[in-house]
């Protein structure tokens, strides 16, 4: 029997923090009721303080998650992270985390492929499982966006905020877990969203600086047409790839980026709304940090054998798909 490798634990964390659309009124030139007919998003959670990082929501997640699961940290075999919002160019906000939670054992990387950076660092992780090289893996999607954020542009600061979690793989022969996966890139898109400045091509200077040039960048309607397009595509086809049908969906778990992708790719899956996991409106865009926020948010309603579709679109252009069977019923 082929080895799978399936969740048994997932935790999250966000900020306490609650920067709501109230509160973005008296920063910038918008209103609750803008934000909310556009986006769906209500609130989202700041990081804050000095020296606060992204290692910090990793942390917490995962020192939440061995806690859940009962497993020793030196047990654990790799941690991989994704996140586009690192503490530092190097070492690896990975490397950072396995430190703080004593997992001694282990190695450790991050992998930067914005909202869909959960997705594939999920499918690189699982192969380690296949293969026999480990037993167990953790992933992390966090992402402190709110540090890349410029708040004097509206288009960009009503969306992201900080937050993420945390999945733990391990090894089993029932027919669970990782299935299949559709994932894919588009570097074209990098001229529509990006961040122009702080890279190799363009290192700071007083002039990047005072220019803005070291938050997010996005061409709005660009972004979400394809968005639209790509994330539900990829959606019905690993559905069809796999010979699913509607019915046989417990639930979507789709990135929170906007409500109205989200429901594009609900209707292109043919499955109605009571099937798709949402919690935009409590944490706005966390980036990679979406989707496990999604599973933990949902994990009491989640039974094993249950098939999750899990979508994404984000920078590069990336985006995907991945097809699992949860592997636990609620504790």
């Amino acid at each position: 029997m082929k080895k799978r490798a399936v969740i048994t634990g997932v935790h999250a964390w966000v900020p306490p923090y609650v920067l709501d659309n109230k509160e973005l009124e008296t920063m910038v030139d918008t209103n609750d009721e803008w934000i909310t007919s556009r986006t769906g998003i209500k609130e989202r959670r700041i990081l804050k303080g000095e020296n606060q990082g992204t290692s910090v929501i990793g942390t917490a997640a995962v020192k939440g998650l061995l806690e859940k699961t009962g497993t020793d940290p030196e047990d654990i075999d790799l941690i991989i992270c994704a996140t586009v919002t690192p503490d530092m160019l190097f070492p690896a906000t990975a490397n950072i985390v396995a430190h703080n939670v004593g997992a001694k054992n282990s190695y450790s990387f991050d992998i930067s492929a914005a909202c869909s950076g959960f997705l594939y660092a999920l499918t690189i992780g699982s192969q380690f499982i296949e293969t026999g090289a480990h037993k167990k893996v953790i992933i992390i999607g966090a992402d402190k966006m709110s540090s890349i954020v410029n708040y004097q542009d509206r288009t960009t600061c009503i969306i992201f905020g900080d937050g993420g979690g945390a999945v733990l793989l391990e090894p089993t022969e029932e027919p669970l877990g990782i299935m299949d996966s559709l994932l894919h890139t588009d570097g074209s898109g990098a001229d529509f969203l990006h961040m122009r400045a702080g890279g190799s091509r363009k290192p700071a200077t007083m002039e990047t600086v005072t220019n803005r040039e070291h938050y997010v960048f996005q061409e709005g309607s660009t972004v979400f047409k394809f968005a639209v397009t790509n994330m539900a595509d990829v959606s019905a086809r690993i559905m069809k790839k796999n010979n699913l049908v509607a019915e046989d969906i417990a639930w979507l778990v789709p990135h929170q980026a906007n409500k109205r992708i989200i429901d594009a790719t609900a209707n292109r899956m043919g499955i109605g709304q009571e099937k798709v996991m949402l919690n935009i409106e409590k944490y706005g865009n966390t980036t990679a940090g979406t989707l496990p926020l999604c599973l933990w948010d949902y994990e009491s309603q989640l039974k094993k054998g249950d098939n999750l579709i899990l979508a994404a679109f984000g920078g590069g252009f990336t985006w995907g798909a991945v097809y699992l069977k949860w592997g636990y019923d609620p504790k």
